[in-house]
């Protein structure tokens, strides 16, 4: 595989830190006031440097606190969330599917007539589109 830069900015990272952080913090303690106290001391040395400026010290910080939580990171798996989409995969990703617009063109008219208004505004909704696509003013 060729290598490829990282298209994300500093700021991107550092948050991604600190969600990452966080994290562990969560995967790691049990009780809910141990786990607050320890992010809020999270926070507060996040907090102490975001003055500085200077790039490389940036960069120095950024590489330090990655090197920390590498090196505190919990072996218990962090908590997943249900429709998280990823790596990670939630249980409950895509669970709920809806269905496409050109579904409720096969509808029987007496499942229709349940529905006046909406179905006669959807009809001229569709004809002004088709009337846009035609003229190209589509987007």
């Amino acid at each position: 595989m060729p290598f490829a830069p990282e298209l994300r900015t500093h700021a991107q990272r550092v948050c991604t830190l600190y969600k990452k952080a966080l994290r562990n913090i969560e995967a790691y303690y049990v009780a809910r006031q141990v786990v607050r106290y320890h992010q809020v001391i999270l926070r507060s040395e996040f907090d102490k440097h975001k003055c500085v400026t200077d790039p490389k010290e940036q960069r120095r910080l950024l590489w330090l606190g990655e090197a920390e939580v590498f090196k505190k990171i919990t072996p218990l798996p962090p908590c997943k969330f249900a429709r998280s989409i990823g790596e990670a995969g939630g249980v409950a990703v895509e669970r709920v599917v809806t269905p496409p617009d050109w579904v409720l063109d096969y509808w029987h008219p007496l499942e229709k007539a349940h529905f006046p208004e909406y179905f006669k505004t959807r009809e001229a909704r569709k004809c002004e589109y088709i009337q846009n696509w035609h003229k190209g003013e589509m987007y």
